[in-house]
Order: C-alpha cells, then structure tokens, then sequence
C-alpha cells in the first residue's frame, strides 16, 4: 500500500466509529478462512450477542458497507473492505512491532494491538511499516493488506484436514484462532508456530482430535481448533 493510498484508507477509518470498524474487520478476518460468514460465526469470534449482532449487520448494510446475500452471507462491499483491509494492516503491523520489537509474545501482542489499532495514525502506520522493513505478515502468518504477498506456496489447508503419517509446515494461524486467547496460549507453548514442521502422529475422529509432533513434542488438538490453524505439505 503506497503512503498516498495508506492516507486516503486512514481517512475513511477516521470517519467511522471504532465499534465499526471491529465489526468490518471481525467480517475480514473470518472471510480468510474460506467458510461462508454469518451472524452467528461473527457473535462467536466477537464474542456478543446474537441479537446484537442482528441489529448491528443491519446498521451497516444501511450504511453501504455489507452485503447480505443468499443463506444470509456477508460480504464487505469495496466502501466495507477499504476500511476493514486498513484496519487489518494497522492491527497486524502492531503485533509485528509488539513480538518482533518489544518482545511480547502473541497471544499479549493480539490483545495490545487490538487497544492500538483505532488510535494509529495514518503517519505513524506508514513510519511503522518503513521501520519494520515492510513485512508480508503478522507474526502468526497471516497476511498484512498492502505489503508484498508471501513467496507462495503448495495450496495450504486447515490442519484438521490432514492425514495420518504425513508431515505439515504451519503456514498461518487464522484471525479465528487469535481471538481464542487459550489456544493461542497452548500453541505458543507448543511452539506450533508459522515455519514449524509436524509429523501427524494420529487423526482420531472418534475422539474429535488431532496430535502431531515437532521437535520432539507432541500437541493433541480437537478439529474444530486444529481447522483454524492452515498448512501445507513441504515438497519433497
């Protein structure tokens, strides 16, 4: 993102509430796990009420920034997605800054970032990037909106998908998973982290979970919790 396009984007963020942009950047992020997003995933990761949820959607498709389609899908319209991409940048720049520069670990990095990233000014997001060197992603993998993309990579997967006996690498931890602070505290003690290579050891649907290993230890994972967390199979 050039600084004249990060101006204009930090523009439109400043004329909407911070209760706005949480919510276009909550519909962003549960759009990078390729499963439709409704009002009850949305309730979920935000962790509010159904109803509020409702009458909340209902505000901004008034105001031109959703759309609600068929099944009740929501998609961020161009005016929705500007603001949200802005708000993802400043929010994944800020934990690169928090981890990288100040040593937090993530899980405290997401819950800073989080009080941050409304107070970021357009300037000081432009600074920011140029003195972290311009990274392609947050430091759990995902991709921050107007940087180079990552060296791509074989189509990556969710984590509960994989077989038994293979080997993975951890491409990303989804935005869906940071907003659990416990698993995100169970993978950064497990070191389960974006590069990192797991063996899976057993897939046990019956028993609802997942358990791979990476140096040395190994880490069970129900899959409803290993499929917010996406990976690839290395080449050969």
């Amino acid at each position: 993102m050039r600084r004249s396009s990060s101006l204009k984007a930090g523009a439109a963020a400043k004329t909407t509430t911070a209760s706005v942009q949480d919510y276009l950047a909550a519909i962003y992020d549960l759009g990078g796990s390729g499963k439709p997003v409704i009002g009850a995933r949305l309730a979920k990761h935000m962790a509010i009420s159904a109803p509020a949820v409702t009458e909340a959607i209902q505000r901004l498709h008034r105001s031109g920034y959703v759309r609600v389609g068929r099944g009740k899908e929501l998609a961020l319209t161009p005016k929705g997605r500007h603001i949200a991409e802005t708000m993802a940048r400043r929010h994944r720049l800020i934990e690169r800054w928090l981890t990288d520069t100040l040593g937090l670990d993530w899980t405290d990095a997401h819950e800073e970032a989080h009080r941050l990233e409304h107070a970021l000014s357009p300037r000081v997001e432009d600074r920011l990037a140029d003195l972290l060197g311009m990274p392609s992603t947050c430091p759990h993998g995902n991709p921050i909106p107007g940087m180079a993309k990552p060296a791509s990579r074989v189509e990556p997967f969710p984590l509960a998908q994989a077989k038994e006996g293979t080997t993975v690498v951890v491409e990303r931890i989804t935005e869906e998973a940071e907003a659990d602070k416990k698993l995100l505290e169970h993978l950064w003690k497990n070191d389960v982290r974006p590069g990192r290579r797991l063996r899976i050891t057993e897939v046990a649907p019956w028993a609802g979970t997942i358990t791979a290993a990476g140096d040395g230890q190994a880490i069970a994972l129900g899959l409803p919790a290993a499929a917010k967390i996406w990976v690839y199979e290395p080449a050969p």
